[in-house]
This record gives structure tokens, sequence and C-alpha cells, in this order.
């Protein structure tokens, strides 16, 4: 297992929803509370209220697709998923497609993307989630579509998962690691070129949790003209945890704000498995504190769910789905163990 111990999302398994969304207009209505209603006679998805939390609900993700055909108990389940925004992440086939479908569809629901950018060459060092752009000018074209599908429209953008953590593991090896540098810091430029873009560089989480060695490569990779960074990304450690380590790392990087994934961290981490398999799809996990931009500290500018709560981190148990599917029995436990 690498450092990042980090439940990994396969980008490149996801449905190009967001084409779907541009292309159907089948997106959550602006007016009222943005109801963008349920499939069939399931319970409706909607929009929360945009002062606690202005991140847009899709409602045709897959947690909101799962509700068809399940019954009463579940649905109850499935929905504590369902209704809150989470992360959308943006497939490099139809990237401007999907940048552009769900930034309209959140923006029609007078509400905010959050949109996560995953592509980076040499991706997750040949793991679940292994792959990423051929080279460095295709991820650079990759960034310019992203950027030009968002356009002028509010989006917040988690920057490339365990992609600084994996030059200070030495996961990535060194001859890759210049260009690294360079291609991040230049995607930060990018996107914020775009005038209502905020941009979260990731900077891995408290279960590494070695910020003297963290925080000169996020520097060298362009965190100082970003919005902040971003941590526990897809993982499973505590909000306090997150919080002791964002600041701490947030001390030496300029006092940069932070944002903290809580989509599964309600249980924290599992101790109890085998080490290279405790970010996997582990038992007993459970959803954590509901997304917000209240966090009653400026630090911290919100709680998010980057990684998609009830989809599978890798068919790295016999039986289980392959990275990115949806994963019902695991959706229902994590809704079920939910506090």
């Amino acid at each position: 297992m690498y450092g990042s111990d980090r439940g990994r999302v396969r980008a490149v398994g996801a449905v190009a929803v967001g084409a779907a969304l541009l292309l159907s207009g089948c997106s959550s209505d602006g007016g009222g509370d943005g109801s963008g209603g349920g499939t069939g006679g399931n319970p409706p998805i909607s929009q929360l209220p945009k002062d606690n939390d202005p991140y847009w609900v899709n409602p045709q993700a897959k947690a909101a697709k799962a509700l068809e055909g399940a019954d009463g108990a579940q649905q109850e389940l499935i929905k504590k998923i369902a209704q809150q925004p989470a992360g959308e992440w943006i497939v490099p086939e139809n990237a401007k497609e999907q940048a552009q479908g769900f930034t309209e569809a959140a923006a029609k629901a007078d509400r905010e993307a959050l949109l996560v950018v995953y592509n980076i060459p040499h991706r997750d060092c040949g793991q679940f989630s292994s792959g990423g752009a051929a080279d460095g000018n295709a991820y650079r074209a990759f960034i310019q579509q992203v950027a030009e599908g968002i356009g002028d429209r509010p989006a917040t953008v988690i920057l490339e998962p365990d992609a600084v953590l994996h030059l200070v593991d030495k996961c990535t090896p060194d001859k890759f690691h210049e260009e690294r540098y360079d291609l991040l810091k230049g995607a930060i430029k990018t996107l914020k070129q775009q005038p209502a873009t905020k941009v979260y560089l990731d900077a891995g989480n408290a279960g590494w949790g070695r910020t003297d060695e963290i925080f000169e490569p996020l520097k060298r990779s362009g965190v100082d003209q970003a919005d902040g960074f971003s941590v526990n990304v897809s993982n499973f450690y505590s909000t306090e945890d997150s919080k002791k380590y964002g600041k701490e790392l947030s001390a030496k990087v300029g006092n940069k704000p932070f944002v903290i994934d809580t989509s599964r961290n309600g249980n924290g981490p599992w101790k109890e498995g085998p080490a290279d398999m405790r970010w996997c799809n582990p038992p007993g996990r459970a959803l954590g504190e509901p997304p917000t931009t209240k966090t009653g500290d400026p630090q911290v500018h919100a709680l998010l769910w980057v990684k998609r709560p009830g989809e599978s981190d890798g068919d790295c148990n016999k039986g289980q789905p392959k990275a990115g599917e949806w994963f019902a029995e695991y959706a229902l436990e994590l809704a079920k163990n939910a506090q």
C-alpha cells in the first residue's frame, strides 16, 4: 500500500452524466428549492438550503438512480446519500462536455458544481485507479477542456487527489517529478482564469500526516495560487484529526484554508484488517458529517463529500465491484452506521 492509504476512485469508469445533462436538459429545476424529482415513484431529490451548503445535488447520480426498485427501508437509507451533494469526477474522454453539463445544471438550480480532476500522468502508481493522461501535453489539453466547460459558471475543483503525496512518498518515480510540479502549477493557473472557479490542491490525509515533508512540494505545485488545499479525499480519518493535520500544514503554506472530505469518516478508519487493504471498501464504516460551508472555523472552508459514498473503491476483495461502480451492500452499511 502506498503512503496515501486512500480509497481510490477510477474516474475512467464513470458514466458521462454531465454530457447527458447537457444534451437532455434534464437537470434540477431552478425554481423554489431546486427540486429535481426522482425517477419513477422514488422519493424526490431536491437541493439543500443554499445558505448552509451551496453545492449542487445531482438528481441523476448513481445513488439517486439506486432508489429505483429499492423498498421503503432501503430507500430511506439510500436517500441519506442521494440527497447530499458529492463530487463529480470528470472523465477525460468528454471533459469539456461533462464540465459544461454539470456546471450548467448546477447554475440552473442556483447552486455550485463540485468537480474532481483526476487525470495526472502516471496516476495512482499502477494501483486500482492507474492511468491518467498519456503525457504532459495531453494533460494540459484536458485541463483546458475542463476550464472551457466550466466557463464563467460557479465551480469548486478538487485538483488531483494523491498527486503531490505520491511525489513525497516516492510512489511516483523521480524522473516524473519536475513534470508533475509543472503540470499542477499550470492546471491551477488555467482553472483560475475562469472567473467563478475555486481550486483546492490535494494534500493527503491525517493518516500519512508528515507535514514537514509535503509542504515544500505543495508550494512547488502552486498551492499559493490556489484557493487552498484538500485533505482526507476518499479516506476515513475523523474530521477532528483532519482539521489538526490541515491546520498544521496550513501554517507551513502561508495559512492557506482547506476543505475536508467527510463522506465516509463517521466511524474513523478501519484498524483491524490487513494494512494494505484498510483503504478499500473497509467494513463497519459510516457516512460522515453532511457537506456544509458553515464549519465554524475560517480556516476550514467546507466539509465536502468528495468521494461519492456507495461507489466502490475497487475490486480488492472477491466479488466486489470495480472502482467507481455502485456497491449497494456497502452503501446501505454506510447509511445504517451514520450518526
